[in-house]
């Protein structure tokens, strides 16, 4: 039987469950997180029924500080150590700044940036004590760039990205190795949700979701600090940083604004 434990995020849909399936394969038990109750105990089922793991649930809106504790404390009570933390929960809508329902927005950041920290700073503490543990974080390509009509989303997700390189290095020699998966658009419900604005970015060539999520595992597993799947999206993350920010930034509005 697997002894190691892995806590999924987001793990209902896309690229969560798709996390959830490939460590199920190689006989992880898992936590998943989520927040529709009844899509997670049908996941979990078929995680069980399909793999013969050990799939525990905890039902919550990450996106309150509050989910996060209470998730803590659930760990603590079933007496669960996690060896591996996927922080794969995110969020983000598509237009003007000022446009978008700011509180709709401000849920996204608590969601893909508060407590994206405070779990992994919970989790990893337990780590530490115990000189062992993966944590990955799910950023973007976005990260790598300004993004307009979608400036929050894409300033979260630097964010993740620039926290995770940083914890990286500090928690060298610790046991504990931490990653940041960098995916392409992918089809998730985030880009199901965006494809009726009619842009192309959200509909044609998307990523699938099981090949980011065997490209994470397996960049995880080689201690990867940086995951980007893809060659041609590894090139243009490096080759960001060689061009005037302002040619970049015109060059990203355009492409998030092309149509079908």
């Amino acid at each position: 039987m697997p002894t190691e434990t892995v806590l999924i995020t987001g793990a209902t849909k896309g690229i969560g469950l798709e996390f959830a399936r490939v460590f199920a394969e190689h006989r992880y038990n898992l936590v998943l997180v989520a927040r529709d109750v009844k899509l997670l105990e049908k996941q979990a089922e078929n995680l069980i029924k399909g793999y013969g793991v050990v799939v525990n649930t905890f039902a919550g809106d990450l996106s309150n500080h509050e989910t996060v504790e209470g998730l803590h404390n659930y760990l603590k009570s079933e007496e669960i150590n996690i060896d591996i933390l996927i922080n794969n929960a995110g969020a983000g809508g598509l237009g003007l700044m000022t446009e978008l329902d700011i509180k709709k927005e401000l849920e996204c950041l608590q969601l893909n940036m508060i407590s994206l920290t405070y779990l992994t700073r919970l989790i990893a503490d337990e780590m530490v004590k115990r000189n062992k543990g993966k944590i990955l974080n799910v950023a973007s390509t976005a990260a790598f760039q300004p993004t307009p009509r979608m400036s929050m989303y894409g300033a979260s997700k630097s964010y993740v990205l620039s926290f995770t390189e940083a914890i990286a290095d500090e928690l060298k020699g610790t046991g504990v190795q931490v990653s940041v998966l960098c995916p392409p658009s992918t089809k998730t419900s985030l880009t199901e949700g965006l494809a009726s604005t009619g842009t192309k970015i959200f509909i044609k060539n998307l990523m699938d979701p099981r090949a980011v999520a065997k490209c994470g595992y397996k960049g995880l597993m080689k201690n990867k600090t940086v995951i980007i799947p893809g060659f041609k999206n590894k090139l243009m993350a490096k080759s960001v940083g060689l061009l005037p920010r302002k040619w970049v930034t015109v060059y990203t509005r355009k492409m998030i604004e092309e149509k079908v």
